[in-house]
């Protein structure tokens, strides 16, 4: 736990170091979220071991919740650096955006993902309102009544066939995840008296335009731009994480009509110790489908049975946005382990469109 405290909770710091005293830290704090993760990825050329599957993790949650509402303050300071009497100059308040977003990205999406997965109706709430405060909060939904259900297949948008380029991706997958998650959202509660305001969408949508106004009337013109470029830019990295994650692998369809389960094939992972855990163990993404249940800190890593990325998430992330690269990197490496993987698939089983 020791290590994802320090690597989860330091962006925030060095955003709040440059906000007050600008100077070097701006700088820091992009610096951390790009080189040094990619520079301790690679020089400590080591692998987090795996911890007992069935181990309790109270720490964990209490992390998520302060990174929940750490989340919420770094919003509010890289605002104030923005639209604020900060005094920094237009250069240091670009690198605060830019820290700032890279930090949403990559730290507040991973938290908001696992609390939307948690028990207790006060995490959920807090991981929704983290992406409506981004203006992405029907992923929530999309993600829990869509995504997992299903998962590497033409009726998940998240998951992108292969040859279909991340930008072509995202603005499909925009939109067709927030109506698939309206639909899943509205037929559960079908048939129940329920209040209309109880549909989640409310919050999402009401909160998403809420926003954008309210910052608006704080701080005008400077601050709406502000916040929509580090909204957008977060909401990119959180299509870049299911766009990579998945690209490419598809579950087959069995000759009854069905689905194969939901295996450790379906998803990309990645080994390195120090982006995963800037990433609460995001990129040990198979084990997060099999058990969704499973805290972070115990979610497994297993080389022979589940696909591997040959670098870590985010540095694929940057490459998805050169498309003739991404599929140079990774298209023969898909080929090489659906052919590799052929003799462990469901027997009988036919592949699906887009495989």
């Amino acid at each position: 736990m020791r290590l994802f405290t320090l690597a989860t909770l330091m962006p925030a710091a060095l955003i709040a170091l440059g906000v007050w005293l600008g100077g070097v830290w701006p700088w820091l704090a992009v610096g951390y979220l790009t080189v040094l993760v990619f520079a301790l990825d690679r020089l400590i050329a080591v692998e987090a071991v795996n911890a007992d599957p069935d181990a309790e993790f109270p720490a964990a949650d209490v992390l998520l919740v302060a990174l929940g509402v750490t989340h919420f303050a770094v919003l509010a300071l890289a605002l104030w650096a923005i639209a604020g009497p900060s005094g920094l100059s237009a250069g240091k308040t670009a690198l605060i955006a830019i820290a700032a977003s890279l930090m949403f990205g990559q730290v507040s999406h991973p938290v908001a993902h696992e609390l939307i997965h948690r028990n207790h109706r006060s995490k959920r709430l807090l991981g929704r309102l983290i992406y409506t405060s981004l203006m992405v909060g029907h992923h929530a939904s999309a993600h829990l009544r869509v995504h997992h259900v299903h998962v590497g297949s033409d009726a998940d948008p998240n998951s992108a066939p292969r040859g279909e380029g991340f930008y072509r991706y995202a603005l499909r997958a925009s939109v067709q995840s927030f109506l698939a998650g309206l639909r899943a959202e509205t037929h559960l509660r079908s048939g129940r008296k329920r209040s209309p305001l109880s549909h989640p969408y409310v919050l999402y949508v009401a909160g998403g335009l809420a926003m954008p106004v309210a910052v608006t009337l704080w701080g005008g013109g400077p601050a709406l731009a502000g916040y929509l470029f580090m909204a957008l830019y977060a909401q990119v990295q959180i299509l870049m994480s299911d766009y990579v994650q998945h690209y490419g692998l598809r579950r087959r369809t069995t000759p009854d009509g069905r689905l194969e389960p939901v295996g450790p094939r379906h998803s990309w992972n990645a080994p390195h110790w120090f982006s995963s855990a800037l990433m609460l163990n995001a990129p040990r993404h198979s084990d997060h489908h099999t058990s969704p249940s499973r805290p972070y800190p115990a979610l497994q890593l297993d080389r022979g049975e589940m696909p591997i990325l040959p670098y870590p998430l985010p540095v694929m992330a940057g490459l998805a946005l050169l498309p003739p690269l991404w599929r140079r990197v990774l298209d023969r490496r898909l080929v090489r382990w659906q052919s590799d993987a052929d003799a462990a698939t469901v027997p009988g089983a036919i592949a699906t469109p887009g495989q």
